[in-house]
């Protein structure tokens, strides 16, 4: 199908966002456990109020899966749209896999070493990623019926 190509990529999100949920709860059970938290007394906990109790090794992989919700959410719309439109291909499949390149790296350096300034560096490539695909899109979708 034409166009369909970027979906490839948010397949590969999508599976990659569960891997560190996965990665995050091997990590934060046994670090509960260590730390003699007992869940099931836990009443409105949240993760931030985990923080304090767990190692910030432990966190970081929680950090990270909450910001696989944030910034993807606009990749997961602009993808679809380019591949409605029948525009999923070629350039835009290319910066669709930059974008979960970048965003998997990101992912591995805030989960291991969480330098920030690495981070961000990968934060701010795959944004450009990202704003290069909602142009295309609001190219695309604006010139079709402007």
């Amino acid at each position: 199908m034409i166009g369909m190509d970027i979906l490839q990529p948010v397949v590969a999100l999508l599976a990659w966002t569960m891997v560190m949920w996965v990665w995050m709860y091997a990590t934060r059970i046994p670090a509960m456990l260590k730390a003699g938290l007992d869940a099931k007394g836990m009443v409105g906990s949240t993760g931030a109020s985990l923080r304090a109790q767990l190692p910030d090794t432990v966190s970081w992989k929680a950090d990270n899966y909450n910001h696989l919700h944030e910034a993807p959410t606009l990749f997961y719309a602009v993808a679809i749209v380019l591949a409605i439109i029948g525009q999923g291909d070629g350039l835009n499949t290319v910066l669709a896999w930059a974008y979960v390149i970048l965003r998997v790296l990101h992912s591995l350096v805030q989960a291991t070493v969480n330098r920030v300034a690495l981070r961000f560096a990968l934060f701010a490539l795959s944004s450009l990623a990202l704003m290069a695909l909602i142009l295309h899109a609001g190219v695309a979708v604006f010139h079709a019926h402007g």
